[in-house]
């Protein structure tokens, strides 16, 4: 491994920390090196506040040795005003040696226009250093500015016989205490979850983060005629919900009932979200929601449990064609990852 692998690992993992609290920018690792030695580290750490570039400069202790270092960060330094000041131009005002960038932004308000400040002011300029991991880190990210919706998380629990609730719709418990407080750990790390009708009737979920620390995501029901009764968790206002149906426009605290048009479908509704900047989102169910998804190939993810314990009948779990990323066992559930084929 060379050095610029072995410094953007590091950026790389300092850009994890950052996961679900920067939406809707991407995770950004920065480290500064001066003569092999790290002198300066920093990562985006939340939404609105300062990105990886001034956090790792304000770490380092003596700035004079700024134009003689050379900056590491995962992803091309932002040109652009925002809630922050450009990055690139901060880099060419500390008048650094170099700038190493993983990957490039493809953001059009970004997109080389960073490493193009860089290089007109006589910074040298290395590119596409773990740039494959970068995008894998950053998938959310690129998936909303590239496919112009958010990133698609499925996500169920199914028995050994292949059942995701019972013929009542009961569901309860599939999986294991251990496997739902990991659901809330991802339920932390997305922009939104979404549920369908059935779901939000018979299961009557919260979709809040409980078992874990983290930001509660924006809950998205589909309830086409408003036939949900109003008493639901979900319509509680205690967090963000947008409610999807043919009926009415509005908005009452933190619940916002958005109207589409007549025969409104999923990709509408993606639509919608993309514009609310919702980056990521993760449908938890039901059956006929996952379904959907996965027969419009608008999915980017899917993980699943296997629990032990089996129903005999039911309502069947979702079958869906992809590539097996990771299988792992959790105290006695086995959790499977698939990407799409493509």
């Amino acid at each position: 491994m060379d050095s610029h692998q072995k410094f953007m690992l590091r950026a790389l993992e300092l850009a994890e920390l950052g996961r679900g609290a920067t939406s809707p920018n991407p995770m950004v690792g920065c480290v500064i090196v001066h003569e092999g030695k790290v002198i300066g580290e920093g990562y985006h750490e939340i939404y609105g506040g300062p990105h990886a570039e001034p956090n790792a400069i304000q770490s380092v202790q003596n700035k004079n040795l700024l134009p003689e270092s050379t900056v590491y960060v995962t992803l091309e330094p932002c040109a652009h005003w925002g809630k922050t000041p450009p990055c690139a131009n901060l880099l060419v005002e500390k008048q650094v040696k170099k700038v190493v960038v993983g990957a490039l932004d493809s953001n059009p308000l970004v997109g080389g226009k960073g490493i193009q400040i860089l290089r007109d002011a006589g910074i040298e300029v290395v590119t596409g250093i773990l740039s494959d991991k970068i995008r894998n880190q950053n998938r959310r990210f690129f998936t909303y500015i590239e496919k112009k919706r958010p990133y698609i998380l499925l996500k169920w629990a199914q028995t050994e016989d292949g059942f995701i609730a019972r013929e009542n719709y009961d569901s309860k418990w599939i999986s294991s205490q251990y496997s739902r407080q990991l659901v809330h750990k991802w339920r932390s790390e997305e922009d939104a979850i979404m549920v369908g009708t059935l779901t939000a009737q018979y299961d009557n979920p919260k979709l809040n983060v409980r078992d874990w620390e983290g930001k509660n995501p924006v809950r998205v029901v589909i309830d086409r005629k408003l036939l949900l009764n109003p008493d639901l968790y979900l319509f509680d206002q205690s967090q963000a919900t947008l409610c999807y149906n043919q009926i009415q426009e509005k908005t009452e605290g933190s619940l916002q009932h958005v109207k589409m048009e007549d025969g409104f479908d999923i990709e509408a509704v993606l639509s919608d979200l993309y514009h609310k900047k919702i980056q990521s989102i993760l449908v938890e169910g039901g059956a006929q929601l996952l379904k959907k998804f996965i027969e419009k190939e608008l999915w980017d993810e899917a993980r699943f449990f296997t629990g032990n314990i089996a129903f005999g009948q039911g309502i069947t779990a979702p079958k869906l064609t992809g590539v097996l990323q990771e299988e792992i066992n959790i105290m006695g559930d086995k959790l499977q990852v698939f990407f799409p084929k493509r």
